[in-house]
């Protein structure tokens, strides 16, 4: 076996650790959901707080300036932020059952006239009607729900201590990353510790591109759609530009969404014409600075995650695992990549693909030369 080699036991080894950690990861998915949020902030604070250690500081406290820093800026986007989303969910409700009667009054029969398709085949009535129930049913059910939740005094206090249990374990996981990962690669048999350093940079590489760099993006694509529908005048403006931004977590999903939900909203707004070019030349602004500036700069091409790849890894996740599948989706998608990649290139050079068709030659008996029957 070479150095770099596997050997038999290490490799049932390994495919025992990774059972055993998945069916834990299955088994405590309901408590896991703070210990994975607070993984992600400590891996994404992880690079400033060594930056800040290498000018001098110590550790203990560049952690602390980083956590300063992410709160008072998460405060300030909840101050600014939630009374706005707040008024604009106020509209949308207010006006949604208005528009549910002009989808009614003037679509439907629009379809039948125009395209010839019968309503009762496509259930508007009964899909209008539904809508229209559950949503006067929304008001009684939030109010039905808080007051459950208030009489329910072990749920809040286990919201809350899952909430505040975020900050604890990410400030202990950030203070000591470096300690944790270095511990975690002398674990490994020492003749894998170089393959495995190798994979697991090649996986920082994307992941880092993916989470400091796709989120970003995803930020920044939220602002310039918010501000961009509220300079047209819309008053979903930033609960639209939130849902493109979210959205826009696969690329190409942020355009299509919000650009179908804003010129929606506009035309339901507005009466003219205008207002949904101006929309549209919103999205394509924002569309040309995510191509050509905003993912160029802040990502580039190291994610290698093709978008349908993300859309089966967030559903899979989601499937299997509920919230933690979530969070795990994209982390474990990026790694999967990775040693698929390898795994290919070691496909390219084995000898099962180099396989010669000589050696194939021998198993056939030679042919008869003369022609003739001996």
């Amino acid at each position: 076996m070479d150095a770099q080699g596997m050997t038999s036991s290490q490799r049932w080894f390994m495919l025992g650790t990774a059972l055993v950690i998945g069916g834990l990861i299955y088994l405590l998915s309901p408590i896991l959901a703070p210990f994975l949020v607070a993984m992600i902030l400590a891996y994404l604070g992880d690079p400033i707080a060594d930056r800040l250690e290498a000018k001098g500081w110590s550790r203990t406290w560049s952690v602390v300036v980083v956590f300063v820093v992410m709160t008072l800026l998460l405060l300030a986007v909840l101050l600014v932020v939630i009374p706005m989303l707040g008024a604009q969910l106020r509209y949308l409700i207010t006006n949604l059952p208005e528009w549910i009667g002009f989808v009614e009054q003037h679509l439907v029969p629009l379809l039948q006239t125009k395209l010839g398709v019968e309503a009762e085949s496509l259930q508007f009535s009964a899909l209008i009607s539904e809508v229209r129930d559950s949503w006067k049913g929304i008001g009684n059910l939030m109010v039905g729900g808080l007051v459950s939740v208030s009489k329910s005094g072990l749920v809040v206090i286990a919201w809350l201590a899952n909430l505040l249990l975020i900050p604890v374990v990410a400030f202990y996981l950030l203070r000591d990353w470096d300690i944790l990962m270095d511990k975690f690669s002398a674990l490994l048999p020492i003749n894998l510790q170089p393959v495995m350093r190798g994979l697991a940079s090649e996986c920082d590489e994307v992941l880092g591109a993916f989470l400091k760099g796709q989120m970003i993006v995803m930020i920044c694509l939220g602002v310039i759609y918010s501000i961009g529908l509220w300079v047209v005048g819309l008053k979903l403006a930033l609960v639209i530009g939130l849902l493109a931004g979210l959205a826009s977590i696969v690329p190409y999903m942020g355009f299509i969404v919000g650009i179908g939900a804003a010129l929606v909203a506009a035309l339901f707004q507005f009466d003219g014409y205008l207002p949904l070019v101006w929309v549209g030349v919103v999205f394509m602004i924002g569309q040309a600075l995510e191509g050509m500036v905003l993912t160029p700069m802040l990502v580039g091409d190291r994610i290698g995650l093709h978008p349908v790849a993300v859309i089966f890894a967030i559903m899979a996740g989601g499937q299997l695992f509920g919230f933690t599948g979530v969070l795990l989706a994209l982390p474990i998608g990026a790694v999967i990549m990775v040693l698929l990649r390898h795994l290919h290139g070691h496909y390219r050079q084995s000898h099962f693909y180099h396989a010669d068709i000589s050696d194939q030659a021998t198993d056939v008996p030679p042919a008869n030369q003369s022609g003739t029957d001996v």
